[in-house]
């Protein structure tokens, strides 16, 4: 039942919005009373905090996966971008920004976790590009892994990046066509077009 209410509450924090869904909505959603939702978690605050670590995990297994070192630099990129958009159902209800101000204890708690998943990940699709001659071997690499971070997250910011003009996918489309344009090498921006005029 816990692993059941943890789902259907995934999925309707990341349609819905941590702070819009309320835990008598999860009740009625799965059919169940309120009170056996506070029989595996004594409040609402636990039950956001075991949503968005499971997430993390999920996510972070599944970016695994992908990760494989006989894989394209750029392509592992892509395939990283289309899971994690997949896994936070496109951020339609910009979930992130929520959990950040109604749960800040949570999102802090993330966010060091993504940081270092991140930069760990980026760094090594870094490495192996460079070593694969799809990216300019005189990066810095440390200071791209920052950068890289740092914008995808700064790309959230709606004063910046309006709903009306941009939603997530475009704007993490975008991204990651300037990031891969900005390192590559003649033979990765190939690469780049062969991908990009798939989709």
């Amino acid at each position: 039942m816990q692993e059941q209410i943890i789902e259907k509450a995934t999925e309707m924090y990341l349609t819905l919005g941590f702070k819009s869904v309320t835990m008598d909505d999860i009740a009625n959603e799965m059919g169940i009373s309120k009170k056996t939702i506070y029989q595996h978690f004594a409040n609402k605050n636990d039950l956001v905090e075991a949503v968005t670590m499971q997430m993390f995990e999920t996510i972070s297994c599944g970016i695994d996966q992908i990760c494989q070192p006989d894989k394209n630099a750029i392509e592992e990129l892509y395939e990283i971008k289309d899971f994690v958009l997949h896994k936070l159902k496109d951020e339609k209800a910009s979930p992130i920004f929520q959990l950040q101000k109604y749960f800040p204890k949570i999102y802090k708690t993330l966010h060091g976790k993504e940081y270092c998943k991140m930069q760990d990940c980026v760094v090594t699709n870094l490495n192996k590009g460079v070593k694969t001659g799809l990216y300019r071997s005189e990066i810095d690499i440390e200071f791209i892994s920052g950068i890289y971070y740092s914008c995808v997250h700064a790309i959230k910011d709606k004063t910046v990046f309006s709903n009306e003009k941009y939603n997530f996918r475009m704007l993490e489309e975008l991204y990651l066509d300037y990031h891969i344009r900005a390192i590559s090498t003649e033979k990765g921006l190939q690469v780049l077009e062969k991908i990009t005029n798939k989709s």
